[in-house]
């Protein structure tokens, strides 16, 4: 919907009736709603800026910015730094298996959507003292530090930090396709693992390159994955959109209950 056409949908829609009752700003906020229900404001459709809108609805300035507040609140709107106001995108949600061990381009192959991988930072260098314990190698054995955007279908879904020893993967390792294939391939396929989840919220930095509000909840997964002969191959933190995944978990009742 262009410009024109909202600001026509808008006006129709009695913002001005005297029988309506409520504040202005609501109205508005319950206009674009609507709009947005009916299918006539797509995800992802930009709106006119506060300012570009009171002037084509003859409004108060803070009438528009509360009811786009009202609205972000809501999570029908959302607020992208630098570009403006849009409507919200529409998020499937992923249902993910705590006890499978598997790769995020894999996983997303299942369901039928396109992985991609787009590199952050890619260094190697000497491991720090936490990387030389959970990895448990040498102070001087060189790791390779990767950090990632990972994307389905175009969509940022998370932001993946692995720290690999360089003997496993080699220094010329691209970084951009699944990593799990990569080590597979040179005989170093992960076989089993180790996660830990946690609830946190985004610093402004990671919510911008996942494209949501700073402070928008995420899952924060540590992972140490192991060879067979139980060598440490990978350390990995990353952080998962909250408003797209699910972690399950199959539970059973233990034997001696």
């Amino acid at each position: 919907m262009d410009r024109t056409s909202l600001i026509a949908e808008l006006n129709s829609r009695g913002l001005r009736d005297e029988t309506m009752t409520g504040p202005l700003y609501k109205r508005l906020a319950m206009a674009l709603t609507g709009l947005i229900q009916e299918g006539l404001l797509k995800p992802g459709a930009s709106l006119p800026g506060e300012r570009d809108m009171a002037e084509a609805l003859q409004l108060g300035r803070v009438t528009v910015r509360t009811a786009y507040r009202d609205l972000m609140s809501s999570g029908a709107l959302e607020s992208r730094h630098g570009s403006g106001t849009f409507v919200s995108q529409k998020v499937e949600r992923f249902e993910q298996p705590l006890w499978r061990l598997s790769s995020f381009s894999a996983d997303m192959r299942s369901r039928g959507r396109s992985p991609a991988a787009k590199i952050l930072s890619r260094t190697i260098g000497k491991p720090a003292p936490e990387e030389i314990f959970l990895l448990g190698i040498g102070i001087d054995e060189p790791v390779l530090r990767l950090d990632r955007l990972r994307l389905a279908d175009g969509l940022p879904l998370a932001i993946e930090r692995a720290v690999i020893p360089v003997k496993f993967l080699g220094e010329d390792a691209a970084g951009e396709g699944s990593l799990y294939d990569t080590l597979s391939e040179k005989g170093f396929r992960p076989v089993r693992a180790q996660q830990r989840l946690t609830a946190v919220t985004l610093d402004p930095s990671s919510a911008a390159i996942l494209d949501v509000q700073p402070g928008a909840p995420a899952l924060l997964i540590e992972r140490v994955s192991r060879l067979e002969d139980q060598r440490v191959v990978e350390y990995t933190r990353s952080h998962y959109r909250g408003d797209a995944y699910d972690f399950v978990a199959e539970l059973r009742i233990g034997e001696d209950l």
